[in-house]
């Protein structure tokens, strides 16, 4: 029997420059018979873009956010962005970066019909009905990038989804799951900076330091997988080997193992679920010696506790909920609060937010520049008390 010859896929990396989009782009180059990249999109720093991008000369470039002009041949603006999208025929358009700045294009996609590879958690969690809602009905399919999300994906193909009992969604602690609780508060950027296990950007690195991206996790686990927050848990795994599991209604339990490598979930959402030879090193059993698991502690990581309530909650409130974690992050990193005052500020902005239904595209992005408002003034209030104000 002869192999079936699969036509290479039409690629459009969203966050071209970031960590998601920088290793989606070393796939694409590494299978030049799988993927042909036709577009990426940076966000502000165009050289970086035209640097990345040097192996595929043939792709169309656009800068979301320029600071100045462009050069030459290289679009600009969130215009150029959804052009690209609609006219550029792509199979598969990779979301990798931008934040809640990526919900318009992830929306625009979606419109076009090609396969839908979700890597940014905050489109999920500010307009997770608005997405699956625009998905199906222009015949989209999605497949989640992150680690943890593309692990149950894979453990559910195949099964029956009224069997699913609980998704379980690992975590591997972070830098500070171990630390003495009194210094958790007073953490340096460094310190939180410093995961264990993956290599991030900044604003996924704090989120896991704080353990906010469990939260978001759990919210876009329930619109990936139609499954109801209280069926939803999270495990701390130091290791990172287990990236998730699903309990089925029989008590049984699969889960999918691999090294940290985001390559992988990366090929596997490009190629639409086709397993592609060599992506990464294989994980060997015998190395591991031991798996550790233990229940998380919410005195610890009380951000995960802000983002469930917020979820519970609805509406408007998860949009809510990412915009004043996106202000937070970034005053802590610019040294404007500590440490412990991110979860602080996120929960005064989600607790007291409306739970207003929240329907359209234009409602969610009220609900985001509502939270985003409300957050700067907080961060205001704190850091004119905060040692490291101003620095």
């Amino acid at each position: 029997m002869e192999a079936r010859v699969m036509p290479v896929a039409r690629v459009v990396v969203i966050g071209a420059t970031g960590s998601i989009g920088r290793q989606a782009l070393d796939v694409i180059a590494r299978f030049p018979g799988e993927f042909d990249l036709v577009g990426a999109v940076g966000g502000r720093r165009a050289e970086e873009l035209a640097r990345a991008c040097a192996p595929f000369p043939m792709a169309r470039l656009v800068v979301a956010d320029p600071p100045g002009q462009t050069p030459s041949g290289m679009g600009a603006g969130s215009d150029a962005v959804c052009e690209l999208l609609r006219t550029s025929q792509p199979d598969v358009v990779l979301v990798g970066g931008g934040g809640a700045g990526a919900l318009i294009p992830t929306l625009v996609a979606c419109e076009t019909g090609a396969t839908l590879a979700v890597a940014v958690k905050e489109v999920m969690v500010m307009a997770g009905e608005l997405v699956t809602d625009t998905a199906r009905c222009h015949g989209t399919t999605i497949i989640p990038v992150d680690s943890e999300h593309s692990a149950i994906w894979q453990c559910l193909r195949g099964e029956d989804p009224a069997t699913v009992a609980r998704l379980v969604l690992t975590a591997s602690g972070g830098p500070f799951r171990s630390v003495p609780l009194e210094a958790i508060s007073r953490a340096t950027p460094e310190q939180a900076l410093a995961h264990p296990n993956w290599q991030m950007g900044p604003k996924i690195s704090i989120d896991s330091a704080t353990m906010m991206n469990k939260g978001l996790e759990v919210i876009e686990a329930h619109f990936l997988f139609d499954i109801p927050y209280d069926q939803i848990e999270v495990v701390v795994h130091p290791q990172s080997a287990i990236h998730s599991a699903v309990e089925f209604c029989d008590g049984m339990l699969i889960a999918q193992l691999g090294l940290p490598d985001m390559r992988a979930p990366i090929a596997l959402a490009l190629s639409g679920g086709r397993r592609l030879s060599g992506v990464v090193e294989a994980l060997h059993l015998g190395e591991l010696r031991q798996l550790e698991f233990e229940p998380l502690d919410p005195a610890r990581f009380p951000a995960l506790g802000v983002a469930r309530r917020a979820a519970v909650r609805g509406g408007g409130a998860p949009a809510a909920l990412n915009a004043a974690n996106e202000v937070a992050v970034e005053g802590f990193l610019t040294g404007r609060i500590p440490f412990g005052a991110i979860a602080e500020l996120v929960a005064e902005v989600a607790d007291s937010f409306p739970a207003d239904p929240v329907r359209s595209l234009d409602q969610v992005l009220a609900a985001d520049a509502r939270g985003r408002e409300q957050a700067r003034a907080l961060l205001s209030e704190l850091a004119g008390g905060h040692p490291g104000a101003g620095a």
